[in-house]
């Protein structure tokens, strides 16, 4: 059987756009022969519709569009992710199902049993699990159908913790017993910058294990802070990869399930990406995306001359053009000419057009107004966050004037520690870096500049700082980027306590101040813009704590 991946960009909610892509591929796919097409998990609504899935009418839009895609399935037979409703009188109201469409209906439907429920992930507070493992015979053959989770029962060996099993189920083992020629794994699995390695690990031991192929679709895109990189890709049982749809585009590929069952495809060797470029890719991907589905056409942002701000502007240009930006610089009594020089040259580099707005007039007027009030104490951080507030006003007042969306320029290293203004530079309909550590942010500035400088160097070079006083610099305040960085990355990705990270040699001093700096600002990144994640433990709905709380 020819059997074709789709690995689209699908929109959530957005039923008709849906509905045209997957037919569009039906038709290419028949033109070239295919007798199956493989869509990815919730294909039809998108992933993740979240809250939607309680609503009513979006089930039965889903339903809807299931059957006109099955009247499509005339001489192409198709499998689509679906939520679909659960007959029984107990348990939740839906599966998370793949139905087989062909000969104008619903052939089969089989359900997702292994429910994620951590970081992003929240299936269990919609989804009924699976209880029963039926194979899919499809055309002579026998397919073990699953989804996503269905195969993750257990931690990758490469990958193991000290508990390997995830589930005390493995929907597999059951599926194997049955003899199936081949695995299908449809998936809406998000990128972050080493899940690309998980992923595959995943897939290999699961084909060396049961000796069965895998035919994997997952979908790619930006759906709000969910960023999706695809990586389909069909593999023999020995667990050699043998197609594969590449990363971050819609792809459509094709495999001869015969071909593949006799090991005559090669292995194909899949050059190791740099993650620092998968995240320049995935950034791009996600700014693009959540202005495109939102139907968003000009971004602001304010430009300072810091690495920050430079290297969004360089994101932001590459996913929407130039043409699309509006960009302010905004100094004060306390920034440097370089600064401003630094910003200007960037913003010509890119042939992006700015405006300057000297922001000390304003200020001025601010502090007079709240001297009476401010009688008898001495200056401090207040003062400064007047600055950025000022800025920040600045900038909503651009983008509720002209309709721009302002993006934010706060890296997480930044967002973790506090070390940022709520309703000053905190602010912005898009957080683009929020989940990019400063040393990563460095980094990416260097990859910007690979073939020829668009950032000004000295922009890479000087000491990063806010420029709110005379002579700061973030190092007055913080440890320096590596150790934070490096501190912060145990603490929130890796989960240790304090005394676990001091005893990988950190500074104990420093470890205790950083801990305490992430904890207390929880408030201020609950008022944080949505943020863009390329890790595995971004700030945002996957990372959920408590305000109001002691540890």
């Amino acid at each position: 059987m020819k059997i074709a991946l789709a690995q689209l960009n699908y929109h959530v909610g957005n039923f008709d756009l849906n509905n045209q892509k997957m037919a569009e591929a039906l038709v290419q796919a028949e033109k070239q022969g295919a007798e199956l097409v493989i869509f990815s998990e919730l294909s039809v609504c998108g992933y993740p519709p979240h809250d939607m899935l309680e609503q009513h009418d979006f089930i039965i839009r889903c339903n809807e569009t299931v059957k006109q895609l099955a009247a499509r399935c005339i001489n192409v037979a198709a499998i689509v992710g679906v939520p679909t409703i659960n007959p029984a009188s107990k348990g939740k109201k839906l599966f998370n199902s793949a139905c087989l469409l062909a000969n104008g209906q619903i052939m089969a439907i089989r359900n997702k049993t292994l429910l994620p429920t951590y970081d992003i992930f929240d299936e269990y507070r919609y989804f009924e699990p699976n209880e029963t493992f039926e194979l899919l015979e499809w055309k002579g053959e026998k397919i073990a159908l699953t989804i996503c989770e269905d195969l993750w029962d257990k931690q990758p060996s490469a990958y193991i913790s000290a508990k390997g099993a995830l589930y005390k189920r493995s929907p597999m083992s059951g599926l194997a017993k049955l003899n199936p020629d081949y695995i299908i794994n449809i998936a809406a699995s998000p990128y972050s910058y080493n899940q690309g390695k998980v992923r595959i690990q995943v897939l290999k031991e699961n084909a060396e294990r049961y000796q069965l192929p895998v035919i994997y679709v997952n979908q790619t895109g930006g759906n709000t802070e969910l960023i999706f990189d695809g990586d389909s890709m069909v593999l023999d049982a020995q667990g050699n990869v043998v197609a594969h749809c590449g990363v971050f585009n819609e792809n459509l590929i094709f495999v001869d399930t015969q071909a593949l069952m006799q090991q005559k495809y090669k292995p194909e060797l899949l050059e190791p990406s740099d993650y620092i470029a998968q995240i320049h890719e995935a950034l791009v991907v996600g700014i693009r995306d959540y202005f495109g589905k939102m139907h968003f056409k000009k971004a602001t942002l304010g430009l300072s001359g810091g690495i920050d701000s430079a290297v969004t502007l360089v994101l932001a240009a590459e996913a929407l053009g130039g043409e699309n930006l509006r960009v302010l610089l905004m100094p004060s009594k306390y920034s440097s000419d370089h600064s401003i020089n630094d910003a200007v040259d960037l913003a010509e580099n890119l042939h992006i057009s700015y405006e300057i707005v000297p922001i000390q007039p304003i200020v001025d007027t601010f502090e007079q107004a709240m001297g009476p009030l401010f009688k008898g104490l001495p200056a401090d951080v207040t003062e400064e966050n007047i600055q950025a507030r000022v800025r920040g006003t600045l900038l909503m007042a651009l983008s509720n004037k002209f309709g721009h969306i302002l993006l934010n320029t706060s890296n997480k290293s930044e967002a973790a520690v506090g070390y940022g203004t709520l309703y000053g530079d905190m602010n912005g309909g898009l957080s683009v870096l929020g989940d990019v550590y400063k040393t990563d942010v460095f980094k990416l500035a260097h990859y910007m500049n690979r073939d020829k400088e668009i950032i000004p160097v000295n922009t890479i070079l000087k000491p990063p700082s806010a420029e709110l006083r005379p002579n700061q610099k973030d190092s007055d305040s913080l440890p320096e980027y590596d150790l934070l960085d490096a501190i912060l990355f145990q603490y929130i990705e890796q989960k240790l306590s304090a005394s676990e990270i001091i005893a990988l040699g950190y500074p104990p001093q420093v470890v205790e101040k950083v801990l305490r700096l992430v904890n207390i600002n929880e408030y201020k990144r609950f008022q944080a813009p949505p943020i863009l994640r390329i890790s595995s433990k971004a700030f945002g709905f996957g990372r959920r704590m408590p305000l109001v709380a002691r540890y």
